[in-house]
């Protein structure tokens, strides 16, 4: 069940931000230390479980990875590297149905992300030659989340962009099931999105191998992908040594909809974003109180019919609830700055509200434009900023994987103006290297 909330108490409850899903170094539960102490020796916390990890990683390569594989996922056998002959054979194996769906999805997004628009340009109005050239990233790692269920829609997601950008080596990791295997549906994936390289290693470790190269895995220059709490911490700490896309919480979705909205839809919208997890936030801003009561109905009967009914029930109950707001525009005002990964606007005019959203991670705009599209198949990445990170943050897209070489060429005519310029900020700088070497361009 979703509680309904006035706006000053929605504000106070589920719409505060604390960042502690990254910055997990808060005071701990005596269970908490307890589960800590069995794994790393003693209580440390999260952040320090991490970097623990890291160095490890850092000092001794496979061995480690093969040490916090049994400690971490109990998995002490198995197949560290695949490639694209187990690929090609895991495509073969998968259900016909699967295989064309997966396909389907890589080729929207493909085709999405062919249209971003990276330009190299170049001009002469500035005194010779000024411009950019935009170049891809060499190496690139994939992290491809297991926890309870396989995502092969993450590594279409995540890979996909990437080669579009012309990425040439491209390595994925994913932890390895209890058995020591990875999900056919997986391998299948890593085939449709041409993946050079997979390696069976999940959480911090995986994280580490990648920034810092073992035996096996070859480093990379940057990771992407989102993960578990390990994997966020993991990421932050390496940030610098690679790049990284960006920080990523638990998902969320904000659902703002007037009366004229189906409350069957908005609520099968609210249920598909609270099953992923039971820190999954699910929100709904709406002036009408008979529309917020039609969607608590309809979300308790819907919950009945889902496998997933006691995560939803936990997510609803922690994250989730119904905020009634005094008009539309104030649901989109508080819409945008709660700035969550997905925002829906269920309306028979939803184009209007648009322009009054500006912080989304994505805006999913009329009732048939619904969130799981995004998951799968309508384009763009579902890699999507987080926790109130759309603020100034983007989804996965074509630019992660690039990088732009400013192209200085300039003219001696220009040169010999802009010289005395660059002298007199370099003296206000006290740098009078700086300012004797622009004008030996002038007086010698």
């Amino acid at each position: 069940m979703l509680n309904i909330y006035t706006v000053p108490d929605a504000q106070q409850t589920i719409l505060k931000r604390d960042n502690a899903f990254f910055f997990a170094d808060v005071a701990m539960t005596k269970s908490q230390k307890e589960a800590a102490t069995k794994i790393y020796g003693r209580p440390l916390t999260p952040d320090e479980g991490v970097r623990h990890i890291l160095q490890q990683i850092k000092q001794n390569g496979d061995e480690a990875i093969r040490y916090w594989t049994a400690k971490l996922d109990q998995v002490t056998d198995w197949q560290m590297a695949l490639g694209p002959a187990d690929f090609t054979a895991a495509l073969e194996r998968i259900p016909a149905e699967l295989r064309e769906a997966l396909e389907i999805a890589a080729g929207r997004i493909q085709d999405f992300h062919q249209r971003q628009p990276l330009p190299n340009w170049t001009t002469n109005e500035m005194g010779g030659t000024i411009g950019q050239r935009v170049t891809p990233i060499d190496r690139v790692g994939v992290y491809v989340p297991g926890g309870t269920a396989p995502l092969p829609s993450t590594l279409l997601m995540c890979a996909i962009p990437a080669r579009v950008a012309g990425v040439q080596n491209i390595i994925a990791v994913t932890p390895p099931s209890k058995d020591g295997t990875v999900a056919d549906v997986i391998l299948a994936a890593a085939a449709i999105a041409k993946i050079d390289q997979l390696m069976v290693v999940g959480g911090a470790q995986a994280i580490g191998a990648l920034a810092f190269g073992t035996e096996t895995i070859q480093r990379v220059d940057k990771i992407v992908g989102p993960g578990s709490l390990w994997v966020t911490l993991a990421k932050r700490q390496v940030y610098g040594i690679v790049g990284i896309d960006g920080l990523y919480g638990p998902t969320e979705t904000a659902v703002v909809a007037d009366e004229t909205a189906d409350p069957a839809w908005v609520a099968s919208d609210l249920l598909a974003q609270a099953e992923h997890d039971v820190l999954a936030s699910a929100i709904l801003f709406t002036p009408s109180t008979e529309f917020a009561e039609k969607v608590q109905v309809e979300v308790a009967r819907q919950t009945e019919e889902l496998s997933r009914g006691e995560i939803i029930a936990r997510s609803l109950a922690g994250q989730g609830g119904i905020v009634i707001t005094a008009d539309m525009a104030e649901a989109c005002q508080l819409a945008s700055d709660y700035a969550a990964e997905h925002t829906c606007i269920a309306t028979t005019t939803p184009e209007k509200y648009i322009d009054m959203i500006p912080h989304a991670g994505g805006l999913f705009v009329g009732e048939h434009s619904f969130e799981v599209l995004g998951d799968y198949v309508a384009g763009p990445s579902h890699t999507m900023p987080t926790n109130a990170t759309a603020r100034f943050a983007s989804p996965l897209n074509v630019a992660d994987f690039v990088k732009i070489s400013s192209i200085v060429h300039i003219d001696p005519v220009t040169a010999a103006q802009l010289a005395p310029v660059a002298a007199t900020i370099a003296r206000a700088e006290g740098l009078d290297g700086h300012a004797a070497a622009a004008m030996k361009r002038v007086t010698e």
